[in-house]
């Protein structure tokens, strides 16, 4: 089983993980073409296409003209820190858990493509849909897709998991609230139960689909009625 989930805006460095494991990017070659093209950016345009504040692209700009491939040392499970990574708590996982997510997980990146999660690599922001001389999801192609094994398990939001829909069949995963007879999908909470998904998976050493019908964090409740053989929805009482 293969799981992917998106990146995060937020980031840090975090140098003094130990791991016996230390992987590098697979596409650091077409992720220094892309760096290349921002360093060539002037501010303004940087800021431009990032759709952004001051305060965010000036440290973002100073990042990606500081880029060094060569000093890559923190692990990208631990260097985002957006909420689905909160709930995740990748640092205090076990051997064991981060053995699990090393085989099982990857992390989409517009920079790097894919990542998984011991890969070293540096805080840089680049969204799959920014457009920098041309569309990322053209850039990136179908390399995503075939870094992958089916069952793919999606938990990325759908502007990096369109990057793999139109190549490869995921099983997609929905986090609803019942209001007004209606399901409704909130985003915050949504980010919240992906985390918490990835932690269950690492805990419990999920190799198959049907090993997620238990899952019950956060008060969610697989409902096998809204579910089909490519989605599975958990449906929280308020």
């Amino acid at each position: 089983m293969n799981i992917i989930i998106s990146p995060a805006k937020q980031m840090r460095i975090v140098e003094d993980f130990y791991s016996e494991i230390q992987t590098q990017p697979r596409f650091e070659t077409q992720a220094s073409q892309l760096v290349q093209q921002l360093q060539d950016l002037t501010y303004d345009q940087y800021k431009a296409i990032m759709k952004c504040s001051d305060k965010i692209a000036l440290p973002a700009y100073e990042n990606i003209q500081n880029f060094d491939f060569n000093h890559q040392k923190s692990p990208a499970i631990l260097s985002y820190s957006g909420i689905q990574y909160q709930y995740m708590a990748p640092e205090v996982f076990t051997d064991q858990q981060i053995e699990y997510v090393q085989n099982h997980l990857f992390i989409l990146s517009g920079l790097y493509g894919i990542l998984r999660p011991l890969d070293n690599i540096q805080p840089y922001r680049l969204e799959m849909q920014t457009k920098l001389n041309g569309s990322l999801y053209q850039f990136w192609g179908d390399k995503l897709a075939r870094c992958l094994e089916k069952p793919i398990l999606n938990l990325a939001s759908e502007e990096y998991a369109k990057c793999i829909r139109k190549y490869k069949t995921m099983i997609d995963v929905r986090f609803c609230q019942e209001e007004n007879g209606k399901l409704i999908e909130k985003g915050v909470y949504a980010k919240m139960a992906r985390g918490s998904m990835v932690r269950y998976m690492a805990e419990h050493n999920v190799t198959e689909i049907s090993q997620l019908y238990n899952f019950n964090e956060l008060g969610y409740i697989y409902h096998p009625e809204h579910s089909t053989d490519t989605l599975l929805t958990y449906i929280k009482k308020d």
